[in-house]
């Protein structure tokens, strides 16, 4: 399976390319945005809560602790670099099979 342009491997790391919508009336992945992820958050992006919830997501959509989930870059912004600690782009992909389609 090729490999999404949002998904870069980094040794046992994967960093993925996102953008971030919120506030939303949940917090969900809806597609491919460009070459990014697209990802709607159900918090306001105010004193860091949007970027709270996105890890938070991320740590339980990939099965990972809040801990393994970092945003490298994009703090104040709506596209972000996020890395995942321990998982591959296999990884990746099996949890993303609808969006990758």
């Amino acid at each position: 399976m090729k490999i999404p342009p949002f998904i870069k491997e980094r040794s046992s790391n994967v960093e993925m390319a996102i953008h971030c919508q919120a506030p939303a009336s949940k917090t969900e992945i809806v597609g491919i945005y460009g070459d990014l992820l697209k990802i709607r958050l159900a918090a306001a992006p105010v004193e860091g809560a949007a970027n709270l919830e996105l890890c938070q997501f991320l740590s339980k959509y990939f099965g990972v602790s809040r801990a393994e989930v970092q945003i490298l870059s994009g703090k104040s912004a709506r596209k972000k670099k996020v890395l995942i600690r321990g998982k591959t782009t296999q990884d990746i992909q099996e949890h993303l099979p609808q969006i990758l389609k």
